[in-house]
């Protein structure tokens, strides 16, 4: 092949190349111009602030004051109030379910002398909810089987009295009465009521002071009375604890009339239906009813709720 062949042949490759590359350079600026544009937001991160409630210098339970000037006091209190504070789910439980409870719980404190603030010793226990811890406690107020039995309560395999929140909230009254008699106040009254009268006696000898707030206690009975303090100052003004809950969002009474018995019930289904109800509300409303059956072998007379509600009647299922 001779010189000028060679000369034209790479000017034609060399023209084909250029023509390629800027067949391909134009694609790619046409790509870049149409390709979607990414939108960037910037922001500044949001304010977020957890605030820490203040624990009262005038704090006292039932009319005895609280020596928050004692460090150890004020910071017990303090972690009561921020774990209460700072648990939303089960503190708007207390404050919805106290609503209904209350009512009941509160003229029967009353009746027996003992101070409303125990009202709040029913929340600390059980959250207001008839509840069963590993060691036996149940019911409304943890109510031991012996306990229970002692201030008056029937617990057998139908019966349980423990769950009568009615009787229960009797026999808890009868309890602080007997340890108040004892003590001479109601802090070490309520602390009894977690530890024992017998517990508490020994540590009131060992340690040589009659004062709730100086005794070294095991930790949940150390930490008994500023739950009920913090649940207290709570729900004196939730509004100030974040809990802003309209009134009907709380859970209401349940209108109810009283059914005596005195006999025998083969089938408490059949009972229910026979009294306007289905058997899931005859025990909702009646948690002390066990079994499904009543012996009854000493003819006694009991008090069984039913809710005098249309809500609840069968006819409207």
């Amino acid at each position: 092949m001779n010189k000028n062949k060679i000369f034209i042949w790479l000017g034609v490759s060399l023209l084909v190349i250029l023509c390629l590359a800027s067949a391909a350079m134009s694609y790619l600026a046409f790509k870049e111009r149409n390709k979607p544009q990414e939108v960037i937001i910037k922001t500044e991160p949001a304010e977020y602030k957890v605030f820490i409630p203040e624990v009262p210098k005038d704090l006292e339970f039932c009319g005895e004051k609280v020596p928050t000037n004692d460090f150890d006091v004020r910071e017990r209190v303090e972690r009561e109030l921020l774990v209460n504070a700072h648990w939303y789910s089960a503190t708007i439980l207390y404050l919805k379910r106290a609503n209904r409870w209350f009512p009941v719980i509160e003229p029967i404190l009353k009746e027996y002398g003992i101070p409303d603030d125990f009202k709040y010793m029913s929340v600390i226990e059980s959250g207001l909810a008839n509840v069963s811890s590993p060691a036996g406690a149940s019911g409304f107020w943890q109510l031991m089987e012996s306990t229970a039995k002692k201030y008056g309560l029937e617990v057998n395999d139908e019966i349980d009295e423990r769950y009568n929140v009615d009787k229960a909230t009797r026999a808890a009254c009868k309890y602080l009465k007997e340890a108040h008699a004892r003590y001479g106040n109601w802090t070490l009254t309520a602390a009894s009521y977690n530890y024992g009268l017998n517990g508490v006696d020994r540590q009131i000898s060992r340690q040589r002071t009659d004062s709730y707030y100086n005794l070294y206690l095991n930790m949940e009975t150390y930490r008994f009375v500023s739950r009920i303090l913090a649940i207290k100052e709570i729900f004196k003004d939730p509004k100030k604890f974040g809990f802003d809950i309209k009134p009907e969002n709380l859970y209401p009474p349940i209108e109810s009339k009283k059914v005596i018995v005195g006999s025998k019930i083969k089938n408490l289904a059949d009972f229910a239906e026979e009294n306007g109800v289905n058997y899931k509300i005859l025990k909702i409303m009646n948690p002390w009813l066990r079994n499904s059956t009543l012996s009854n072998r000493f003819g006694r007379k009991y008090e069984i709720l039913i809710p005098d509600d249309k809500d609840f009647l069968l006819q409207n299922e």
